[in-house]
């Protein structure tokens, strides 16, 4: 499965915004709706909430995209975050509130980095992990 690139970094900067209002409130409720959002998106990128708006919205306002990117480092790096922000939501849920700023920090790091910068920590992580263990994946192939 090839994804379009842009799906993911938009879906970065809705998760930032979603994580912004966790940190400024400390809903852990919020949090946990977060997880749910990258639980969905880790079984399938396609699936996701934020992805299906993508596509509805922002998508058929613009052309094809140039290359298109392997699925796989995109559902590694949902599934990290989801373990971020259910962590977040047990921490801010429970009463441990240090627990759930800083998981929450950690999680809107990466999804500011990926949808300003196009950096995905999961994905590079996967990736490294896969040149690691002698099964190298390309990160981007030209679209059809």
């Amino acid at each position: 499965m090839l994804l379009d690139p842009r799906a993911p970094r938009f879906a970065a900067a809705l998760t930032a915004i979603v994580i912004v209002a966790v940190l400024i409130t400390g809903s852990g409720w919020l949090a946990l709706v977060q997880a749910v959002v990258f639980a969905i998106t880790a079984i399938d990128p396609r699936r996701g909430p934020y992805g299906l708006i993508y596509r509805a919205l922002v998508a058929p306002r613009l052309g094809r995209p140039a290359e298109l990117e392997p699925a796989a480092p995109v559902r590694f790096a949902q599934a990290l975050g989801f373990a971020f922000t259910a962590v977040s939501a047990v921490g801010y849920l429970s009463g441990v509130t240090a627990l759930g700023v800083v998981m929450a920090a950690f999680a809107l790091v990466a999804a500011f980095l990926n949808s300003v910068f196009g950096l995905c920590l999961g994905c590079e992580a996967y990736l490294s992990f896969r040149r690691l263990t002698g099964r190298p994946l390309t990160a981007r192939v030209p679209a059809p």
